[in-house]
């Protein structure tokens, strides 16, 4: 986003208000963000930041959709990072609206366009609340992680194998027992954001081949964990 745009500048200031816990104050800039909005990418803007300081989850849902509505109408590439985050955000006001299925079908939404979020800390946070969003609302919306249904979507990213998953979590059991940080830093990030593709396979072998190869970990464990990456399920294009 072009940080000298005037909506851009005021939802800064609303952010700034909002850590300083003067949100009456961030409500008021975002809704002159709002009203300064010259077009539909503007507009998108600032009823995302308008939709974080509503009163009732009704009125959270009505601008998230009003901004993925915004984004619809830009349909360019300055959008196309946003919408894992869009549907991310309908998918918690639906939940706080207590309606899992159509917070299931945005999560699911959200995973087929993940790959779309920046990389960093943004889209880890992305992918975090994708995977804890899907495992919550799969069983009540009939549905479950990595498979179609009830949301009408066939191409869902499917979870880890559970025999490689338990191997994974009794490594991080061990790493955490001891606090080994430079291995769960390297490795928790990609691990809990795992959602299948083949970018997700990707980021996961590398990460635990960094650990790996580093060589710092007991041989029982570097034993285990060089079965881990050589496994079928890692391998990209399965």
């Amino acid at each position: 986003m072009d940080p000298d745009l005037p909506v851009v500048r005021l939802c800064v200031a609303g952010m700034q208000a909002e850590a300083e816990g003067r949100a009456e104050r961030a409500l008021e800039l975002f809704q002159r963000a709002w009203e300064a909005a010259a077009d539909d990418y503007e507009a998108c803007i600032a009823a995302h930041y308008l939709a974080r300081q509503q009163l009732t989850p009704e009125e959270t849902l009505r601008w998230n959709r009003e901004c993925l509505d915004r984004a619809d109408r830009v349909g360019d590439a300055r959008v196309q990072a946003f919408y894992p985050s869009l549907y991310v955000n309908m998918a918690h006001a639906h939940q706080q609206l207590g309606q899992p299925a159509p917070a299931h079908t945005y999560f699911v939404r959200a995973a087929q366009r993940v790959a779309d979020a920046s990389e960093g800390q943004y889209g880890d946070w992305n992918r975090f609340a994708i995977v804890e969003g899907l495992r919550r609302t799969g069983a009540a919306a009939g549905d479950t992680y990595g498979e179609g249904g009830a949301t009408g979507v066939d191409a869902l990213p499917q979870p880890l194998e559970e025999e490689l998953d338990a191997r994974l979590r009794e490594l991080f059991s061990r790493w955490c027992a001891r606090a080994d940080l430079k291995a769960l830093g390297l490795t928790l990030p990609a691990y809990l954001g795992y959602l299948g593709t083949d970018q997700d396979r990707t980021r996961l072998r590398s990460a635990l081949h960094m650990v790996h190869a580093a060589r710092w970990l007991p041989d029982d464990e570097q034993a285990a964990l060089e079965t881990v990456i050589g496994a079928a399920a890692l391998g990209a294009g399965n």
